[in-house]
């Protein structure tokens, strides 16, 4: 009997696996890569309207973060999760109609609303006994799907914007055809707890982490700079197509799917902080890099240390913040959590869109990399794994 619940959660866990790397394999694909250049391109707007569009998304999926996590500790799961990528799919229809500005913003906003409530359900889904190592491996998932999404319409952009919205377009319906298979059993019963009290809780878990409140924000807005920028960035500077864009894309993205698990296992014996201070100084210096390079091969061996850099910082990043999810309110926990990081992603596009049409994006990758620099000076100065004892 043991032996059958086990397989039926990890076949359990695939599904969720499956669908989450569909759904930002979408979500890769359109902000990272179509929306920069079609809005731009086809559509006549700028970098700064672009980074509008990208923070309206995911002030939209921050929004939802807020209120997803109360409606999951009381709702059944599946039905949740349904009516918000149906939502989400009326957002991606409404681009092919995005000619006037309004449009474009409400399509985006409508896009980021059935994202937060699968996030939340696959995090509360992994085990506390190996945190770091099972963050890991959802997070496998997540990045080999927005990173997968970018390459692959790169590649059809070339060819065909019709070609590749169609195509984003069928497999968020696969997505969503999917999620009727998922169950609405919970890992753990939910404990009844009145909405003040909970927020009292919570308040009492953000005071004790307020060492890590400025890196949840900051890491989250250099992320965010650079989605705008980047298509722009790769043709001005670098004289790449769409298509050997990909190849930085995917360099970058192999490194960081390969070593997400190891240096998950490697942080849970050493300890966190030797993978997040030395995995945010070098994300800074290989992004300054980047912003330097003049050849593709360049490129190529820079993205790669950013990749690794990257699989050095996230699962030890989100093991330390899982501590302070309450263990009987995992929904609402995560949902404030990540609505707090969500406030970077929120002004990262709005800045970097903005620097870019004043200044060029060469400036806006330094001013990414400094802030990243910034966390890991302050993380050397401020040991994040020091906040539980001295609270």
């Amino acid at each position: 009997m043991g032996a059958e619940t086990k397989s039926f959660k990890a076949a359990h866990m695939i599904l969720y696996g499956t669908v989450l790397f569909m759904i930002e394999f979408v979500r890769g694909a359109y902000l990272v890569s179509f929306l920069p250049t079609y809005a731009v391109n086809v559509l006549g707007f700028t970098a700064a309207v672009v980074g509008i569009s990208v923070s309206v998304h995911y002030a939209m999926d921050t929004l939802i973060k807020c209120y997803a996590g109360y409606l999951l500790d009381r709702f059944p799961i599946r039905w949740i999760i349904q009516v918000g990528l149906l939502i989400s799919l009326a957002g991606l229809l409404f681009m092919q109609y995005a000619q006037q500005l309004w449009v474009l913003i409400a399509a985006a906003a409508l896009f980021g609303v059935g994202i937060s409530p699968f996030w939340l359900v696959c995090l509360s889904k992994v085990k506390p006994e190996h945190r770091a190592a099972n963050m890991g491996l959802l997070y496998t998932c997540w990045l080999s799907g927005i990173g997968a999404g970018p390459v692959v319409i790169n590649f059809l952009i070339d060819k065909s914007y019709t070609l590749s919205f169609r195509i984003m377009i069928m497999i968020w319906i696969a997505a969503w055809l999917l999620s009727l298979l998922i169950t609405n059993v919970k890992q753990s019963a939910e404990v009844q707890i009145p909405i003040k009290r909970q927020l009292v809780l919570l308040w009492e878990r953000l005071y004790t982490m307020r060492v890590l409140l400025p890196g949840m924000i900051l890491q989250t807005a250099a992320a965010g700079m650079l989605v705008p920028i980047l298509p722009g960035f790769a043709a001005k500077y670098l004289g790449l197509h769409y298509s050997e864009y990909s190849y930085v894309l995917l360099a970058g993205g192999a490194f960081a799917v390969i070593f997400l698990v190891p240096m998950g296992k490697l942080a849970d014996r050493f300890g966190r902080r030797w993978f997040l201070v030395p995995g945010f100084a070098a994300f800074a210096l290989a992004l300054y890099a980047i912003s330097l390079a003049t050849l593709l091969w360049q490129a190529l061996v820079l993205a790669a240390c950013i990749g690794l850099s990257y699989a050095a910082v996230l699962p030890s990043w989100n093991a330390l913040i899982a501590q302070y999810v309450p263990k009987n309110q995992q929904g609402l926990g995560w949902g404030l959590f990540s609505s707090i990081e969500g406030i970077g992603v929120i002004i990262g596009p709005v800045i970097g869109g903005w620097i870019a049409d004043a200044a060029g994006e060469r400036l806006a990758l330094w001013v990414s990399a400094a802030l990243l620099a910034a966390i890991a000076v302050y993380y050397v100065l401020m040991p994040p794994e020091k906040v539980k004892e001295r609270a």
